[in-house]
């Protein structure tokens, strides 16, 4: 395909996503591309998160890009350092490190349809021109810290597990752990050896079930380099794992539910002792209601002499301790905020205006959709990369980045073949899918009583895909013009 400069692309945020997003775009010979990231390297998750034990929770051949497989995986769960080193390796292979802009934040982008094109705003002021802007900013990416009172007054050391200091030595401080989530797992069994005292404190336990994670031996890896079929063959087979386990994870089935509760505690039986302490780390919503945890050590630190579990809720945080309601005080040198993201499912990443000067922010004033998680009505050339009701509740979630990065290619291939100045998804055709994808969540386990980040205030499940991975790439297949709005003609 002949390429000119004169079908801009712009890609936001330079993560899998956008990395992954920019590949597929080079292998279909489109180099009109640029990705702009508002950090000074790639990365993102795996840039962000180097707290000890970070790892991601998804094996590592099936968390890494289809199209670049990785025979070299030390482990089956990465770390987060080998997934950064990993990203590195994409960006150098495919030669795209000049095609990022870096330390640029956008702040604005407002849609011309008489042009067909994008203009976008930096934090600096510059305006950047696009056809078609792909966001793939992601939906975790900024640390959530709650609102504690008396935060201010405390003289230790405070920081959040996605910005952690590493000139700051835990050894021999007295540390308090806030959150139990997933971040929580890994990093307290990791510090729990080298502090004087851990205290973590925990609103809601979960459901955890075992890692059995294990080091790839080096005639394995060299397996995997001389048959990249051995490679594939791993993938499926982890993927078909995840898909047949899917239901035990997704659907409000009590009875299927039961099957990984059992599995959870004789993992907890195994590994705490204490029928008090057992009892504290006993989940009371339904398995998968929440997001399930896998660790081999995170329960057994608790038994540790130097580790203790509080429930109480925090009522005050003092100068050099944290007093709960119960009016117990627990000294600390240093507060570690395990407490995930603000998630970014239901709102627009930055300020962006589409036709008419519609802003997205109104489009979605009663909660965040899209047209398959991709397009929104009103916002032509604009597609989104895990974007409403894409998250997996069971596998890695570039299973559907890749799906959405294949259909976000076909689309911009439709627009380089025919004179289009901008194709824009029906209103209809997203209403009716939204609609449809709402009604199953009834029967998803996500709405069965407990709290949870995949909830917006309203109840509404805006985050998660009520099915299958295969189901929703089956959906991906092919993009379909009669689905959108084209308009074509002069975009001069």
């Amino acid at each position: 395909m002949t390429q000119t400069n004169e079908f801009p692309i712009l890609i936001i945020g330079a993560g899998f996503s956008g990395i992954g997003m920019a590949i597929r775009l080079q292998q279909a010979g489109i180099h009109s591309f640029t990705i702009v990231e508002r950090a000074a390297e790639i990365g993102g998750t795996w840039r962000d998160n180097t707290y000890p034990g970070a790892a991601c929770d998804v094996p590592s051949h099936l968390y890494s890009l289809s199209f670049e497989p990785n025979p070299n995986w030390s482990r089956m769960f990465a770390e987060s350092d080998e997934i950064q080193n990993y990203l590195l390796h994409c960006v150098d292979k495919y030669q795209l490190r000049s095609k990022i802009k870096f330390d640029t934040e956008i702040v604005e982008a407002r849609f011309h349809a008489a042009q067909g094109e994008w203009r976008v705003k930096t934090a600096t002021d510059e305006t950047l021109t696009a056809r078609v802007v792909i966001s793939a900013v992601g939906g975790l990416v900024d640390p959530a810290t709650p609102e504690i009172p008396g935060l201010e007054d405390f003289q230790g050391k405070t920081f959040h597990t996605a910005r952690w200091d590493h000139e700051y030595d835990l050894a021999g401080k007295k540390v308090a752990v806030i959150g139990t989530g997933a971040s929580a797992v890994q990093v307290v069994p990791s510090i729990a050896e080298k502090v004087d005292r851990l205290n973590v404190f925990q609103r809601t336990p979960a459901w955890v079930v075992p890692k059995q994670d294990f080091a790839f031996t080096s005639g394995m890896k060299q397996r995997f380099r001389r048959s990249p079929l051995a490679m594939k063959w791993l993938r499926a087979r982890i993927f078909a794992f995840s898909e047949l386990i899917a239901p035990l994870l997704l659907l409000n089935s009590p009875r299927l539910s039961r099957i990984g509760e059992r599995m959870s505690e004789r993992h907890l039986a195994a590994s705490v002792s204490d029928p008090e302490l057992r009892e504290k780390l006993t989940p009371r919503f339904q398995f998968g209601c929440k997001r399930m945890l896998i660790s081999d050590d995170y329960w057994s630190t608790f038994e540790r002499d130097n580790v203790s579990l509080n429930t109480e809720a925090i009522q005050r945080i003092h100068a050099d301790r944290i007093e709960c309601a119960d009016g117990t005080s627990y000294p600390a040198d240093a507060i570690v905020f395990a407490t995930g993201f603000k998630v970014g499912f239901s709102a627009a990443p930055f300020a962006i205006f589409g036709l008419g000067g519609q802003p997205l922010s109104n489009a979605w004033k009663s909660g965040a959709s899209a047209y398959k998680g991709v397009s929104v009505s009103g916002f032509p050339n604009f597609f989104i990369l895990m974007g409403p009701n894409t998250g997996p509740g069971h596998t890695s979630v570039l299973v559907y980045t890749e799906r959405q990065m294949g259909y976000t290619l076909q689309a911009i291939e439709r627009m380089l073949k025919e004179p289009i100045r901008y194709m824009n998804v029906r209103e209809d055709i997203q209403t009716r899918y939204n609609a449809r994808l709402q009604a199953r969540m009834k029967y998803m386990v996500w709405g069965s009583g407990c709290q949870s980040w995949y909830l917006s205030e309203d109840g509404t499940n805006r985050a998660l895909y009520p099915g299958l991975a295969s189901e929703y790439c089956w959906r991906l297949r092919k993009f379909r013009p009669s689905e959108y709005e084209i308009v074509r003609g002069s975009t001069s």
